[in-house]
C-alpha cells in the first residue's frame, strides 16, 4: 500500500534554540523520516520538548521546515507556495489538547462548525447548517446542542465539538496533538473509542501525538518514539513496548503505572 504521508529527512531549526551544554543552535527536528498508510494510525510519542508539536505544525503546513520533504497525496508540501498550501490545508486538520483555547467562546456550536465551510466557500446556508448538525450527531452530540456556547459544554463535549470542526472540511488526515491528555480517564476512553469509530466510518488517517504510551498502544497501528528532535525507535506497539530498545522509550515505559499496556489488535491490510 502506498503511503498517504511520507516524511523524509525533515529538519526544523529555530533561531536561538540551544543544545544544552554546547551553546550551539540545535534543531527542533533533526532528520525525521517516517510514513503512514491511508486509514492507519501512527502514534508519535515522546516527552515534552521532543519535537512532537513542531512536527505536527510542519505537517499541517503551519510551519516551514528548514529542509527535508513531506509528501502528501503526491505533492511535496514543503515545496508549495502559500497559495498552493491553502488548497492542501483543509485535507490535514489539527485537534489540540485544550478545546477551550481552540474554540471561539463567542460562537455557538453551530457557528463553530459552519465557520470553516464559510471560509472555504462550501455550500449554501442550509447545506452548511445541515452538515453541522450531522457532524454533531457523528461525534455523539445532539442536534439540540447547536445553539449552545462552549461555556455550556463539558470538557468532553468541547473536545467532541473540536473533533467535529476538524471533520467539517472532510479531511484525509487528523493530527491529534495531545487531544486526550486534558480529559479525565473515563472521558479519555470515550473519546478514544469515538476516534476509532470515526476512523472506520470516514477512512481517516491519524497522527496521534502523545506522551502516553498506554493510549498510544490502544489507538495506533505503529509507534514512533521521539527524543530531542529525532525518531529514535519505531515499530508496532507490541514490539516497541515489550522490548524497548532506546532509553527514551524505557523512560516513557517507567512512567506508566504498573506498566500494564495492552496494544491495539492489528487490523487486516
Amino acid at each position: 500500500m502506498q503511503p498517504l504521508i511520507q516524511v523524509e529527512h525533515l529538519v526544523k531549526c529555530y533561531s536561538g534554540r540551544n543544545v544544552p551544554g554546547d551553546g550551539e543552535v540545535g534543531p527542533a527536528l533533526n532528520d525525521v523520516s517516517f510514513s503512514v498508510a491511508p486509514g492507519r494510525t501512527l502514534a508519535l510519542v515522546g516527552e515534552s520538548g521532543s519535537g512532537k508539536s513542531t512536527l505536527a505544525l510542519c505537517l499541517a503546513g503551519l510551519e516551514r521546515p528548514t529542509s527535508g520533504r513531506i509528501n502528501f497525496g503526491g505533492h511535496d508540501i514543503v515545496a508549495l507556495d502559500e497559495k498552493q498550501l491553502r488548497a492542501v490545508r483543509p485535507q490535514i486538520q489539527l485537534v489540540f489538547q485544550d478545546p477551550v483555547s481552540s474554540l471561539n467562546p463567542r460562537f455557538t456550536a453551530l457557528e463553530i462548525l459552519t465557520e470553516p465551510l464559510i471560509v472555504q466557500r462550501r455550500g449554501g446556508r442550509n447545506e452548511r447548517r445541515e452538515r453541522a448538525l450531522t457532524l454533531l450527531e457523528c461525534v455523539g452530540l445532539s442536534r439540540e446542542m447547536a445553539d449552545r456556547g462552549t461555556g455550556e459544554l463539558s470538557g468532553g463535549q468541547r473536545q467532541r465539538l473540536a473533533i467535529a470542526r476538524a471533520l467539517s472540511l472532510a479531511p484525509k488526515v487528523l493530527i491529534l496533538d495531545e487531544a486526550l491528555s486534558a480529559l479525565d480517564c473515563s472521558v479519555q476512553a470515550q473519546i478514544a473509542n469515538l476516534l476509532m469509530e470515526l476512523q472506520s466510518s470516514f477512512a481517516l488517517t491519524y497522527l496521534f501525538i502523545t506522551h502516553d504510551l498506554v493510549m498510544a498502544a490502544h489507538l495506533s497501528d505503529e509507534i514512533a518514539v521521539m527524543d530531542r528532535g529525532r525518531v529514535v525507535e519505531q515499530g508496532v506497539p507490541e514490539k516497541v513496548l515489550r522490548a524497548p530498545e532506546h532509553e527514551a522509550t524505557r523512560r516513557l515505559m517507567a512512567a506508566v503505572p504498573g506498566s500494564n499496556v495492552t496494544p491495539r489488535l492489528p487490523r487486516a491490510l
